[in-house]
């Protein structure tokens, strides 16, 4: 089976995701880059996570070429490629609906840099306007949105997160989660945050370097 092992990180991770309460029902997806191949596995479309096999997963270039798998491939699956074409050192991008995330998409917040959990994306968690799901437009919005970050909020969509590989990507997501929850239960406070500064997250993410790299 061509990219067995991806194929096969993506049903666990799939099932993971909902496990972790980071989507519901069949929404949300994922893929693992293979470099050496120059191919990558992603979630099929519709499909419950828990029902899915490797062979359900589909392989793609990065270009959008399909070249292995019977089933349709995730409707974002341009947001997913754009990310193994542009950002060197990238091998998984995992995207979800998780309900603090979600919330905060629908209102245009980005997450400010409140805990140093946010260092699991960057200084901060950009949001990106509304663009219509499935487009390239919005596989375009979100590369430039996120930038050298790990994470990027989907206005009045969702989550968006890729690392350098998929145990870790999953990580992102739980974490921005957490953060996001934070950031609106603040907010719902009728408080403002005490953010870290520049320096101390800055700090942070140095040490996180490590963490990315596993």
């Amino acid at each position: 089976m061509l990219l067995k092992e991806e194929r096969e990180l993506v049903v666990e991770y799939g099932k993971q995701m909902i496990e972790r309460g980071l989507t519901v029902g069949t929404f949300g997806n994922l893929s693992v880059y293979n470099e050496k191949e120059n191919l990558f596995a992603i979630s099929p479309s519709g499909m419950d996570y828990f029902k899915t096999a490797p062979e359900d997963v589909v392989v793609l270039t990065p270009e959008g070429e399909k070249v292995d798998g019977d089933r349709k491939p995730s409707s974002e699956v341009d947001m997913h490629r754009i990310f193994y074409q542009k950002r060197p050192g990238i091998h998984a991008v995992v995207h979800t609906h998780s309900t603090f995330a979600t919330a905060l998409s629908c209102m245009g917040w980005s997450i400010p840099p409140l805990h140093y959990l946010v260092a699991y994306s960057g200084r901060e968690v950009p949001c990106t306007p509304y663009v219509q799901f499935g487009t390239y437009e919005l596989a375009q919005c979100a590369c430039e949105t996120m930038g050298d970050n790990y994470a990027c909020i989907l206005g009045n969509h969702g989550l968006l997160c890729c690392g350098s590989n998929i145990g870790y990507t999953l990580d992102v997501a739980e974490q921005i989660e957490f953060c996001a929850e934070l950031y609106y239960r603040v907010r719902a406070a009728g408080q403002q945050p005490n953010l870290l500064t520049d320096e101390q997250i800055g700090v942070v993410l140095n040490s996180f370097q490590n963490y990315r790299k596993k």
